[in-house]
């Protein structure tokens, strides 16, 4: 039996679409010299990515939290999982091309990728999983802090290590979502969708914008494709110029 698919998550992850490709098409602005932002300190930028990653991640929560009560088996999860690693893989290599200096070896799907496992170990805590994202989300920062004053811990700031998130050295790359904090996000994500179904099921079953439903079911596709067509057509117009 196919499983429901619920169109409060998938319009969440809609908007979320909807706000990265936005973004990305600034970017993609300013790749090409035709406005100038500072899309690394500015916080305008930063503080939207922040925004834009919690809402993905918190809507693959939400996503976990209904396959679980739905009783998605290990491998079909496994095959949706091999799915976002694959891709996960792609962006690597397609932004070493682009970046070759700070390509992405640790983004969002990358992130996903891991979380995911993690999310799914973990769906029978309950209401622990409030109290684990707590814990996580303040967990980079005490890392971090515990690194500064320990020089013996230094490499955890290496490409290695970093990935877990206790770094005192942002990495030079493109896109870097470590397990910790993000995996706080993800957890609440779930936490809220074992609630919801629990008590609200009404609010994961309402109709929601077609559209933005619509773009939530194809997520992994649009990531995949937006910025190369984005940058494709820019490219061209850039060309003829």
């Amino acid at each position: 039996m196919p499983s429901q698919r619920y169109d409060t998550i998938d319009a969440l992850r809609g908007a979320a679409i909807v706000w990265m490709t936005v973004f990305h098409f600034c970017f993609d602005l300013n790749h090409f010299g035709w406005i100038r932002q500072n899309f690394y300190d500015d916080p305008f930028w930063t503080w939207q990515r922040t925004a834009i990653v919690s809402l993905f991640l918190f809507c693959a929560g939400l996503g976990q939290a209904a396959a679980v009560s739905q009783g998605q088996s290990w491998a079909r999860f496994w095959k949706r999982w091999a799915q976002v690693a694959g891709c996960a893989l792609l962006v690597s290599a397609g932004s070493y091309f682009m970046f070759a200096r700070s390509f992405i070896y640790f983004g969002v799907l990358h992130g996903i990728a891991v979380m995911l496992i993690i999310a799914r170990l973990t769906a029978s805590w309950g209401r622990g999983l409030w109290l684990a994202g707590a814990v996580a989300l303040i967990a980079a920062p005490l890392g971090a802090w515990w690194i500064a004053q320990t020089p013996a811990l230094d490499f955890m700031n290496g490409r290695a290590w970093n990935w877990l998130g206790f770094i005192t050295r942002k990495p030079i790359t493109e896109d870097y979502v470590p397990i910790f904090p993000w995996l706080g996000v993800m957890w609440w994500g779930m936490a809220a969708g074992q609630w919801l179904l629990a008590n609200r099921p009404e609010v994961m079953r309402r109709a929601m914008p077609a559209p933005l439903a619509w773009m939530g079911r194809w997520s992994l596709a649009w990531y995949m494709l937006h910025q190369p067509l984005m940058i494709g057509v820019l490219a061209g117009v850039a060309a003829m110029k």
